[in-house]
């Protein structure tokens, strides 16, 4: 598929799937036409938020609640699907993705340490910076076991999901301990957008750009390091200090995802295939590729969850659960049969 029609396509199922999230919820009474929702959104002063207290209901819905929740989807699942993407290119594994290798654990460890023993940091700009830090070293830990045991590509799954399944014990423990601190953890580790608001946002966006853009100047890199460690080392890259420096940006992109909406999976995984079949594995148009395609399908699974079952909602990680369990199921068929 050509590059430009892929990114053409893709841009305008983006906005036409954003427009839809703010048209439609779990609730009918609260629908509004997209020319309604283009009038509200033009008659709101941005800047200093006149016009929405005086909005009516409908208004305050589409500004407070549903324009969050579409930027919030896009961000996150830009975010995760460049993650994944930067991970199965590092790893040389095509089955790693945030969720699956433990980074998303890790992560929300963190989340759940700091809203159990600083309450305050619920409040404050704290939570993305603590995920960084949890994706991170959930990352570097399912590296250097894998490296300790023969750094194959199923060993490095295997350890991932090991250290998952630690973590997430050890949360369990903390919620069990601590189960008032905690309101709202199942949501969190099923993954959800509902409740989400600019000022939660902002700091997770501000995290997530800073490692898009510096993933997106060093594609060259990327690409040389995914030609295996013999072949970079031999064109002279320093391949142990970039894999590292791509760990990093790559628990960056994940720990801001997931200090917005929890623990999401399947992002990672689906979108960088499906990119890398479209658009071939080169780095400089594999990772734009993902951002807008992550972007779309994290807004599209949202979209389902809230009008499958009106006027109930289904978080959108039971939506990705049941997408991403078969795909994941075939892509290890497939590549059994490789």
């Amino acid at each position: 598929m050509k590059t430009s029609r892929f990114f053409a396509v893709t841009f305008c199922l983006l906005l036409v799937t954003g427009l839809l999230s703010l048209c439609l919820g779990s609730a009918s009474q609260a629908s509004a036409s997209p020319l309604r929702v283009l009038k509200i959104l033009t008659s709101v002063n941005w800047f200093n938020g006149t016009g929405i207290a005086d909005a009516d209901k409908t208004a305050r819905i589409i500004t407070l609640i549903r324009l969050p929740r579409t930027l919030g989807a896009w961000i996150a699942g830009a975010a995760v699907a460049v993650s994944g993407a930067v991970l199965q290119g590092v790893l040389a594994n095509p089955l790693a993705a945030p969720g699956i290798i433990g980074i998303h654990a890790g992560a929300g460890l963190l989340v759940v340490l700091c809203l159990a023993f600083l309450p305050a940091a619920a409040a404050a700009p704290v939570l993305p910076f603590a995920a960084f830090a949890g994706a991170l070293g959930a990352a570097l830990l399912v590296v250097a076991i894998a490296q300790k045991t023969g750094a194959s590509r199923i060993t490095i799954v295997l350890a991932g999901i090991a250290v998952s399944y630690v973590l997430n014990g050890i949360i369990d423990t903390i919620t069990t301990l601590v189960p008032d601190a905690l309101g709202g953890y199942s949501d969190f580790r099923i993954g959800g957008l509902d409740g989400l608001t600019m000022t939660k946002i902002v700091p997770s966006a501000c995290i997530i750009a800073a490692a898009l853009i510096v993933l997106l100047l060093l594609t060259n890199e990327l690409d040389v390091l995914t030609l295996g460690e013999d072949t970079a080392a031999g064109l002279g890259m320093r391949t142990a200090g970039m894999r590292i420096l791509f760990l990093i940006l790559s628990a960056a992109l994940a720990g801001g995802a997931v200090s917005m909406c929890g623990m999401i999976s399947f992002v990672g995984l689906i979108v960088p295939h499906i990119c890398r079949r479209l658009l071939g594995a080169e780095s400089g148009r594999l990772l734009p590729g993902c951002i807008l395609g992550g972007a779309f399908f994290l807004n599209i699974c949202d979209l389902i969850g809230r009008l499958a079952a009106r006027p109930y909602e289904l978080p959108v990680g039971i939506i990705l659960s049941l997408i991403g369990g078969p795909f994941f199921i075939a892509l290890i068929l497939r590549r059994h049969r490789q």
